[in-house]
């Protein structure tokens, strides 16, 4: 086979030979290099496809390059890169395969505010044995709780599916009202809620405040964008019940932060699991590090020990779609962004 047949995949991330051998199998036309962490000029020119975790030429170096698959849920951290703007090159993501551990990790911090874990690790390091012990660990059924998904994309499903098999009640608010289902989406095989049907009810973004004061859990998945930035302002901490709680695993910048250090602060809300933040890493002046209401982790929801395995398997899937001229799973939307 010449090499004007062949697809040039060009792999700039420390995938493993096996991973890399496994992407070779799919297609004696693709022509599958790892470049890490250095990707030459002379390989950017013949470059037709991209899998990259941050590097990004400038369109003049890649006159043959027509699809970026990046490593990472979200795409608005590369949205200034000119060769990312560019209408004639498709740009696709990992989503997906974030959705299982993180819906975990929402439910590990809801489990843990009912359950008032905080209270019990500090008691322990105390070696302490409270004889008042069932009036400050008193949980409420998770049956009879309400959580409320703000962005109902992969992670919001999942977690959907997890707490709806708890028995509690879901309601959700989504951007395009027009389908509830997830078309071109990569979902890992038994998870999520693909055609919608979980929620009680599914608001228009909009009408969060709404959606919020009927919650005891309000749950931020959707992506940062202009539209989203400081979506969770005073007014919605305010619907807030003052028992509910709030978990952002989305952006840091989705959520007003002052209006949230506030709202622990003054009692407006029960408390906060928050693994994103406006400034990352958090700055050790913040105020949220000292406050008994909030469980800060370091941005790591998303982290899990296969990563590279499943992110190879969207690559996988997509680079077949591609073969055969199928639209591909996780195609950025640029008038959306997202």
């Amino acid at each position: 086979m010449s090499d004007s047949e062949r697809i040039f995949v060009t792999v700039a991330i420390d995938f493993s030979d096996a991973i890399i051998d496994d992407l070779r199998e799919i297609s004696p036309r693709l022509r599958v290099e790892r470049h890490f962490p250095q990707v030459s000029p002379d390989v950017v020119a013949k470059t037709e496809v991209l899998y990259t975790t941050g590097f990004y030429p400038e369109p003049e170096l890649a006159p043959k390059l027509r699809w970026i698959q990046m490593n990472s849920a979200g795409m608005s951290h590369a949205f200034n890169k000119a060769i990312v703007k560019a209408e004639d090159i498709i740009v696709t993501s990992t989503s997906g395969i974030h959705a299982t551990n993180m819906a975990h990790y929402c439910l590990m911090t809801m489990l843990m505010f009912n359950y008032n874990m905080r209270s019990a690790f500090e008691l322990q390091g105390r070696a302490e044995w409270l004889d008042n012990r069932h009036a400050v660990f008193s949980p409420v059924d998770m049956g009879r709780q309400t959580v409320g998904i703000i962005g109902y994309g992969s992670i919001g499903r999942e977690l959907a599916r997890l707490a709806s098999a708890m028995g509690m009640k879901v309601i959700a608010s989504k951007r395009d009202l027009s389908t509830t289902a997830e078309v071109n989406a990569y979902t890992l095989p038994g998870t999520g809620d693909p055609s919608g049907d979980i929620p009680d009810r599914i608001y228009p973004a909009e009408t969060i405040a709404s959606l919020a004061k009927d919650c005891d859990y309000l749950v931020v998945t959707v992506p940062h964008l202009d539209a989203t930035e400081g979506l969770i302002d005073e007014a919605v901490l305010h619907a807030m019940k003052k028992t509910a709680v709030l978990i952002n695993v989305s952006r840091g910048a989705v959520v007003d932060e002052a209006a949230l250090i506030s709202a622990l602060s003054a009692g407006t809300i029960a408390g906060a699991a928050l693994d994103v933040f406006e400034e990352e890493p958090l700055p050790a002046s913040s105020p949220l590090w000292s406050l008994d209401n909030a469980i800060i982790t370091p941005h790591i929801s998303g982290f899990t020990r296969d990563y590279h395995e499943k992110a190879a398997r969207v690559f996988k899937e997509n680079l077949r779609r591609y073969l055969e001229n199928r639209p591909l799973l996780n195609q950025l939307d640029r008038a959306r962004g997202y």
